[in-house]
């Protein structure tokens, strides 16, 4: 069984989505869901006020949710996702007007899912809708785009060479990072002041065209070395990194100036276009 984490656009707000392979379907974030539908600051104690009201829902919790391996602002934790099936039962329970919205924008989830597994085109196209909805600029989205498709020949060089997903992958990304920042993935989001947020994301164009160097290179190296599991594969992620290295320290020369920028998403976001009252 292979689940996946990926970030859905509802309204503006990001809701953290699994989804498993096996049983083809997405699994949501109930504290962020609970979030969207009510705005409420503070959605985990909204949920243990829900379940006092609604006793039938609070009976059933266990067979609604199911704990899921999700990013948070503390790392890698369980939180508890539920199925279309699983929400539908959840927002009975929440009067909100989003409701029905909502629902409608789950099915199409759903339903988009199903036509990229068919067509992969289709991910690029709705990650790009996704980033220019947030106000990213044209050029960042191309690059962020191409930086995506780099990422994916990477990690399948990865898997032909025995590496396992999770774990591994997230120490040989670390690897290639600290090469060519001089940071671990960790420091890096701490010098933007990130805390949840990808940190990909919120690279500015420079970082991601350096950091997409260092990917491709360690997937051009590991495909003429053919290294044999994770700590082959280490030493090739080590020498990927160093390309982008080199290239960073050549231009931070040029320029005087660092290539690696304290500079999040919040601070270079195009500004929403405001229609109301029009």
């Amino acid at each position: 069984m292979t689940k996946k984490q990926e970030i859905k656009i509802f309204e503006d707000k990001k809701v953290r989505t699994v989804w498993d392979s096996e049983t083809e379907q997405w699994y949501f974030c109930v504290v962020d869901v609970v979030e969207v539908l009510t705005d409420s600051k503070n959605p985990t104690d909204y949920i243990k006020k829900m379940k006092k009201r609604d006793p039938s829902l609070a009976e059933g919790w266990g067979q609604i949710v199911s704990p899921l391996s999700l990013q948070t602002a503390g790392g890698k934790q369980r939180v508890n996702c539920a199925t279309q099936q699983g929400l539908f039962r959840i927002i009975q329970s929440i009067p909100s007007h989003k409701a029905e919205p909502f629902k409608i924008w789950m099915a199409q989830v759903a339903s988009q899912r199903l036509d990229q597994m068919q067509d992969p085109e289709l991910s690029i196209e709705q990650a790009i809708a996704d980033y220019k909805r947030l106000g990213y600029s044209d050029k960042w989205i191309n690059s962020r785009v191409k930086g995506i498709e780099v990422r994916k020949e990477l990690t399948d060089e990865w898997e032909r060479a025995g590496v396992k997903q999770g774990q591994q992958y997230a120490s040989l990304t670390d690897i290639i990072t600290r090469e060519w920042s001089g940071m671990t993935t960790r420091q890096y989001k701490q010098h933007k002041g990130l805390k949840k947020e990808n940190l990909r994301d919120n690279m500015t164009n420079v970082e991601l065209a350096l950091n997409m160097l260092a990917e491709a290179s360690t997937t051009e190296i590991s495909k003429q070395k053919n290294p044999r599991g994770f700590a082959e594969s280490a030493k090739i992620a080590k020498e990927g990194g160093s390309v982008a290295k080199a290239a960073r320290k050549q231009l931070e020369s040029k320029t005087g100036k660092s290539a690696i920028s304290s500079a999040k998403a919040s601070d270079y976001l195009l500004p929403p276009t405001d229609n109301e009252g029009e």
